[in-house]
């Protein structure tokens, strides 16, 4: 019976109760309702029987005894009311079984009732933690779902209840773990950050940590993945050493130590750590965006971390040209008002069409909708808009102007627009990709892949490559087809650009938006 109750808990002692009666076993609540049960008996009676025991633990509510006994028919209902915590009514352990009764089973009940409460309350405070936990990891969610939207007041306020206080500026890490050891990881994290972290299980991909970390959490000057800089990654990225700011070997490998992406990897040795530039709180969507690119790197490097290199914004690249080009493409959608209440309206629809650019079918996982719900409203964006979502283009185009609206409008002002565009007048967006810093930008995404360093040597070129897989909408078997070679010859081919690039090409978030963009500005000005 002890051995029982240390093993498996209430069910268990139930199993073997439901035995020793050659009947129905069962916990009920003051109500009549049966909170767990077992039917070991022969006669198949167990819905019934547990019918009847319901309505007995009703009936005993007013009556003072430790004890019931109730004949019925040809079956006897024996019902023992258990202590709960301090000094709480607890359930009825109540059992229904054939007559005659087995000898023994009333004093059996009796010695049960004990190692059986304990079991009980030991799993209701268990199930009460979960709960506890699961509504903090939800609100965490939440929070996070706000700050990528950039919903930043509102944030504040979800996250007042929680500790700790959201930092301002802050450095985004991703923390991909071996299945079925994110809490633990989420409790390494917190102990190496000292607590200082806002840890968020990924509601998208199960085996993803969020880290939103102060920026004074550590001294990790880390190893750009060289990412969108034109120069590839830099000295020493591929051991995420790093090359400091001229301080001499020692102090770099002592600000090494105090790393804390590379101290989770070196903690939970299946761990891969991406990690985002310094960024300001509002900016946490892009932060995330970085550390996801950084992650694919850092899945090839031997110690399993890697930081995004600095790079150029083509959102604050566009200028204030952008600004308007974007919300003139975006107004169908924003101005869009629902026919019935129930119905999705602007905010909604656009939160919906961010997500699923970011996350494509994972969309469903990130905003907690059914897939049909999604694919509704991805047809009525589209016909708003006059695109079509099924194309990497209309995608990319979509995915800037969003960003260019979520920019704050003092940095694009500072970008002045092209001058051949008339003040007030959008562009489109040719015009808006000749512009003279957003070719400098795209020069900047395609130059790991034009001739430097960094250049895969190959019979293959990298950049026809990305080309024909763009051209066929970034879907594998048309590309391959195309390209002559099988799918696992192209997924080769991508997982190595990955690498050369520093940023995500197979898995959303994918850099496959910038990297049409770029090819788009690039043949716009050769045009």
């Amino acid at each position: 019976m002890h051995r029982l109750a240390r093993s498996g808990g209430s069910r268990e002692l139930l199993h073997w109760v439901s035995g020793r009666a050659a009947g129905w076993a069962g916990l009920l609540d003051g109500a009549g309702t049966v909170l767990h049960a077992v039917d070991r008996g022969t006669d198949g009676t167990g819905t019934t029987a547990a019918a009847l025991a319901g309505a007995y633990a009703k009936d005993i509510a007013g009556l003072d005894a430790r004890a019931f006994s109730f004949d019925h028919e040809q079956h006897t209902a024996l019902l023992l009311p258990l202590d709960g915590p301090d000094g709480a009514a607890g359930p009825i352990l109540a059992v229904v079984a054939p007559n005659p009764l087995p000898n023994g089973l009333a004093r059996l009940l009796s010695d049960v009732a004990t190692p059986l409460a304990l079991c009980w309350t030991a799993e209701e405070v268990e199930s009460k933690r979960r709960r506890v936990e699961l509504a903090e990891s939800r609100s965490r969610e939440a929070v996070l779902h706000l700050l990528m939207t950039g919903q930043l007041s509102i944030a504040h306020q979800v996250a007042g209840a929680l500790r700790p206080p959201l930092p301002d500026p802050v450095r985004v890490y991703v923390v991909e773990c071996a299945n079925g050891r994110r809490d633990e990881v989420a409790r390494i994290c917190t102990e190496l950050s000292g607590g200082r972290s806002w840890i968020v299980r990924c509601p998208v991909y199960a085996r993803h940590l969020i880290l939103i970390v102060p920026t004074d959490t550590d001294t990790d000057t880390g190893a750009d993945t060289g990412a969108d800089t034109g120069a590839g990654p830099g000295p020493g990225s591929g051991s995420g050493s790093g090359s400091g700011s001229g301080t001499d070997a020692r102090a770099e490998a002592d600000a090494a130590e105090h790393r804390l992406g590379l101290r989770v990897a070196e903690a939970v040795p299946e761990c891969v750590v991406g990690v985002s530039a310094d960024l300001p709180l509002p900016d946490t969507a892009t932060g995330y965006r970085q550390a996801f690119h950084a992650l694919a790197v850092a899945r090839t490097l031997p110690d399993r971390h890697s930081r995004f290199g600095s790079t150029p914004d083509p959102a604050v690249a566009t200028g204030a040209a952008g600004a308007r080009w974007a919300d003139q493409l975006l107004h169908p959608l924003l101005a869009h008002l629902p026919r019935r209440a129930q119905d999705p309206g602007s905010q909604e629809l656009s939160a919906t069409l961010a997500s699923w650019l970011a996350f494509s079918s994972h969309a469903t996982h990130h905003l907690k909708i059914h897939r049909n719900t999604l694919a509704a409203r991805l047809r009525l964006i589209g016909e708003l808009l006059g695109l079509d979502l099924n194309r990497v283009g209309d995608q990319a185009t979509l995915d800037l102007a969003l960003r260019i609206r979520a920019t704050p409008t003092e940095p694009r002002a500072r970008h002045r627009p092209d001058e051949r565009t008339p003040a007030g007048t959008p562009p489109d967006l040719d015009e808006l990709l000749r512009a003279p810093a957003v070719r400098e930008w795209a020069a900047q995404q395609l130059r790991p892949l034009t001739g430097g360093p960094e250049t895969p040597r190959n019979t293959a070129d990298p950049l026809a490559t990305l080309r024909v897989w763009l051209r066929h909408e970034a879907q594998l078997a048309p590309a391959a087809e195309a390209l002559g070679i099988s799918v696992p010859g192209l997924r080769k081919r991508l997982t190595r650009l990955e690498s050369v690039l520093g940023r995500s090409l197979l898995q959303a978030p994918s850099a496959r938006y910038d990297l049409w963009l770029a090819l788009r500005s690039l043949d716009a000005r050769d045009g």
